[in-house]
């Protein structure tokens, strides 16, 4: 059998474009992004993804690869991967927010550890937090969700085309709910910690003799962890609508109704 260079060629970028915004989605998306998880593992399931979805590919267009065409058609894969898995970390940003906001109040700054998503150290409570949402964003099937709307986008956002500037401006916008919506989460139990330590303040004023700091702080401390025991229920009842939003969100870029 004889190929010609434009048909191994035409082959090569049937598979690669796809692979390329397949796996620039597990760079990002959480969970499989983990420093923990081998970069060898993620490059498997991108490939047998890609082998999945491609006879369903629309054909792609007849571009040289390694032109400045082709170049930017890679470009624009890994961009649309990439802001697809960035818009639901945003949400686990979030609740990591809302986590060092109450661990800050409750003297728990300096409890901190490694954070598995990015390496850096959080306070514990934050990684409660965090644990708690990926096993409800898992228990969801949000990491299948997700791998359906990419693998439906190739149909409503084929290769060749990207996102509008009206699509980055959203992504933009709604990057601000990483403060908002971890403020919301965390409001509650900050604002009852900051009462007990105005109540504090107020007795220590009135009585310098006592020594507050060694009583308000055990007492800081198992009121924080009382009010995470009771607002958890709710926390995990507001998260879903966090993903609902987020997923919205990607199909609003993609293009899928």
């Amino acid at each position: 059998m004889n190929f010609t260079e434009a048909q191994v060629l035409n082959t090569i970028a049937m598979m690669m474009w796809p692979f390329m915004r397949i796996s620039a989605m597990f760079v990002s998306m959480p969970v499989l992004s983990v420093r923990a998880m081998p970069a060898r593992i993620r490059v498997i399931i991108s490939g047998a993804i890609t082998l999945l979805v491609m006879p369903l590919l629309p054909p792609v267009p007849q571009i040289e690869m390694l032109s400045y065409a082709g170049i930017m058609i890679g470009v624009h894969q890994v961009a649309i991967g990439l802001t697809t898995g960035f818009i639901l970390q945003l949400v686990f940003a979030a609740v990591v927010f809302a986590g060092q906001g109450i661990a800050y109040g409750m003297g728990l700054g300096f409890a901190s550890m490694i954070d598995p998503q990015n390496g850096q150290q959080v306070p514990v409570i934050a990684q409660i937090y965090m644990i708690t949402s990926t096993l409800l964003f898992l228990a969801m099937d949000g990491h299948l969700i997700l791998i359906k709307l990419l693998a439906d986008s190739f149909l409503t956002l084929p290769i060749g085309e990207t996102f509008s500037t009206n699509d980055i401006w959203a992504v933009i916008s709604w990057s601000g709910r990483m403060f908002s919506d971890g403020l919301l989460l965390s409001m509650p139990i900050i604002i009852s910690l900051l009462l007990v330590n105005v109540i504090f303040g107020v007795a220590s004023k009135s009585a310098p003799q006592l020594q507050i700091f060694s009583v308000g702080f055990p007492i800081t401390l198992m009121l924080g962890i009382l009010l995470i025991w009771f607002t958890l229920p709710d926390l995990l009842g507001l998260i879903p609508d966090l993903l609902d939003d987020a997923f919205d969100l990607i199909k609003q870029l993609l293009r899928i109704n």
